[in-house]
């Protein structure tokens, strides 16, 4: 490869891999800040979570003796699997550091195994809140990852045959699906809007600010978590946000422009992604937990026409 080139993509990795350690806890800082804009009230800085990180790194963690290593492996596990799955999802036209055949089910097993260890987590404390927290948690992904799944699949029909199914390679087919069959690549789109949603636990699916007992689902599996744990946790759930974000974002943003022009684009793709949630979930309410199933049923089933769509352009 040529010096120029070379240097080219190191800029490329260097700046995607900037976007993704940096860039989100001030998505949730955004989202905050545009819910609070809805209730007329000025809101937490936009740069809180942030301090809110810091001022957990400096305090103590407490763990309770009941606790095992498990215990203590689900913050960990939530930040390292979500950053390793960011390296695989291209930011826009910013390609990903890491790609090869079949890496579209590292990034979905990546996700689903920081969840798993999450779960484990809240299991190993005993309590029978946390483990209804986690039962939710299971039963809610279990209904989201058909949606996701779906969505690779329509891409791979513009592929052409032979593929390797590098996810990279889907996402940059995107462009042809809207060209062809823009319907089926809006319901593709949707459904993983959906995805988004259910996979961050946002509203209407569970309300990270709730302490109602009844509705808690993520946040009462994090509460014996104190310290730096938690604090691997907020900031897990910040990247996991991001990497979901930048997935939609790739079926929508355009390709092949410079350095420059690929990361403004997507950076103000993701902040657009922020200030879409915190539209959302100022709009609505929390669902009742019975409506919960349908509609993830119904994200499935949008994936699925836009899999029928793509396939009879």
């Amino acid at each position: 490869m040529d010096a120029p080139l070379l240097l080219e993509a190191a800029g490329r990795a260097l700046a995607h891999l900037a976007v993704l350690t940096l860039l989100p806890p001030l998505l949730i800082g955004l989202i905050a800040k545009v819910k609070a804009a809805f209730a007329g009230r000025n809101g937490p800085p936009l740069l809180q979570p942030y301090f809110d990180l810091a001022k957990l790194l400096r305090k103590q963690a407490v763990f309770s003796r009941t606790t095992t290593w498990v215990f203590r492996l689900g913050p960990v596990a939530a930040v390292v699997t979500a950053l390793l799955a960011g390296l695989v999802v291209p930011l826009g036209g910013l390609a990903a550091p890491v790609s090869f055949d079949g890496d579209l089910l590292l990034v979905a097993y990546l996700l689903a195994l920081g969840r798993f260890c999450t779960i484990l987590s809240a299991l190993d404390t005993g309590s029978a809140f946390e483990g209804m927290g986690a039962s939710r948690e299971a039963a809610f992904s279990c209904l989201a990852e058909p949606a996701l799944f779906l969505g690779f699949i329509a891409l791979a029909l513009l592929l052409p045959p032979g593929g390797g199914l590098r996810l990279a390679e889907l996402l940059a087919a995107a462009p042809d699906g809207w060209r062809l069959a823009a319907g089926g690549m809006a319901l593709v789109a949707a459904a993983w809007l959906v995805v988004l949603l259910v996979e961050n636990c946002r509203i209407p699916f569970d309300d990270p600010n709730t302490h109602l007992e009844l509705t808690m689902i993520h946040e009462v599996m994090v509460l014996d978590h104190s310290g730096p744990p938690l604090g691997l946790i907020l900031y897990g759930a910040a990247v996991k946000f991001a990497v979901i974000a930048m997935l939609l974002l790739s079926l929508v943003l355009p390709r092949g422009g410079g350095l420059v022009a690929d990361l403004a684009t997507g950076v103000a793709g993701l902040l657009a992604v922020a200030v879409l949630v915190g539209v959302v979930e100022s709009s609505m309410a929390r669902l009742r937990l019975l409506r919960v199933p349908t509609l993830l049923v119904s994200a499935a089933l949008l994936a699925g026409f836009g899999v029928v769509l793509l396939a009879v352009h």
